[in-house]
């Protein structure tokens, strides 16, 4: 889309004022007699330290209302009492986020759930916008540039500083009025339903988490690449030695040993310090480091080897992406002729492809239309995409592409 108004003037603070932080249950319980009082949705961000703490629970959240202004809230000494005086006013309302996904989580942690949704970030995606970020939307409709440039501090610092303060503030300040005019263009643009589909996707993928996802070594990235049973023990004994102290220090599993450092580490098989102080990214310079690294190499692969890890396939079945154009060749050039055809649909609806049909879910009816016979006719091909979550827009969109490519015989390159 283009910009829709002239040379932009700097939003430097809130209207109001920047609003004190909020950090005890009594003021928790003023505050969400004032947000009670409001109307209308209600605008939220949080402010999180997954690049610094253990998890990514919030450390600040930003809620604005109408009548009510905007309030800072503090959870992490009263997380209980922040639950209980805020689930009240917010369960089962209408909340507008932007890039839902990456808040909801922390919010589902403290019991906090919306009853609807708009998120202003898939808005932007679904109306044609080139950027899509909160300070570029803001700029191209309402002609005012955010205060930006916090966004990746530390935020479980204390006390916080008032410019960061002034920071989140900001995130929620014209997030009501931005919703109001999303709502608007996709509206005209014929939109809005296959919005409203995408939003309520996102709100029932969290609406009953409770607390944070149990991880696991499998989840780590890089670690399908691993194939032999010595490497999978040693990147599993060293991703649970990781997540020991990521935990016992509450920092983030990172800042202890990156995921790279561990599957490099894997991949190689150190037998000696030297060794290992040489794996790229490994700490090596820290004598102490590496002699207790390297025990838990040796004690991973001085473990009885009928408890040695696997290869695992995924569990649906699809091969990972990266592997197709090298292993399966034909199913490959059949998914790059699908892909071609919805990137052309999502230029005609400006839309970006993977907005129409995500990725996972194409290989997937792919792979079930080519190699495992699951999807034979239209009935089998509906079901796939149900059960990959595919929302009904999307399949009324891209059903004729699927159909041509997979059930009459267009299987072309």
């Amino acid at each position: 889309m283009g910009k829709l108004v002239g040379m932009a003037s700097d939003l430097l603070q809130p209207r109001d004022g920047t609003p004190p932080l909020l950090t005890t249950p009594a003021q928790f319980e003023a505050a969400a007699d004032v947000l009670a009082g409001g109307s209308g949705p209600f605008a939220i961000d949080t402010e999180r330290a997954s690049g610094f703490r253990y998890d990514d629970r919030a450390f600040l959240i930003q809620i604005r209302r109408r009548g009510a202004g905007t309030l800072l809230f503090d959870p992490e000494s009263h997380r209980p009492e922040l639950s209980r005086s805020l689930g009240p006013v917010l369960n089962g309302q209408e909340w507008i986020i932007h890039a839902a996904a990456t808040d909801l989580p922390s919010l589902a942690w403290l019991d906090l759930h919306p009853g609807t949704l708009f998120d202003t970030e898939l808005a932007g995606r679904l109306a044609g916008f080139e950027l899509v970020n909160l300070a570029a939307m803001v700029e191209q409709i309402f002609d005012l540039h955010l205060l930006k440039g916090h966004g990746a501090e530390d935020w479980s610092k204390r006390p916080l500083p008032e410019e960061w303060l002034n920071y989140a503030a900001l995130d929620v300040e014209m997030l009501l009025e931005l919703a109001d005019v999303m709502a608007e263009i996709l509206d005209n643009q014929g939109k809005l339903d296959w919005a409203e589909q995408e939003f309520e996707h996102i709100r029932t993928q969290f609406a009953d988490v409770t607390e944070a996802p149990t991880l696991s070594w499998t989840d780590m990235k890089g670690v399908g690449t691993l194939k032999r049973p010595e490497q999978l023990v040693v990147a599993r004994e060293m991703w649970m030695a990781r997540d020991s102290i990521a935990a016992a220090r509450d920092l983030a599993a990172g800042k202890v040993l990156s995921n790279k450092v561990i599957v490099e580490t894997a991949r190689t098989l150190p037998r000696t310090f030297g060794d290992l102080a040489r794996v790229k990214g490994f700490p090596g310079r820290n004598t102490g480091t590496v002699k207790r690294w390297m025990r838990v190499i040796n004690r991973a692969l001085a473990s009885p080897r009928h408890t040695w890890p696997r290869p695992q396939p995924r569990p649906d079945g699809v091969p990972d992406r990266r592997y197709w154009s090298s292993f399966h060749p034909e199913e490959y050039e059949i998914l790059q002729g699908i892909r071609a055809d919805i990137d052309d649909l999502g230029a005609e609806l400006n839309i970006p492809g993977e907005n129409i049909l995500q990725p996972a879910a194409l290989r997937a009816v792919v792979w079930m239309s080519t190699n495992t016979g699951e999807v034979h006719d239209q009935d089998s091909l509906m079901g796939a995409l149900r059960d990959y979550g595919v929302r009904p827009w999307q399949v009324e969109q891209v059903s004729p592409i699927l159909i041509n490519a997979l059930l009459r015989g267009d299987r072309r390159g």
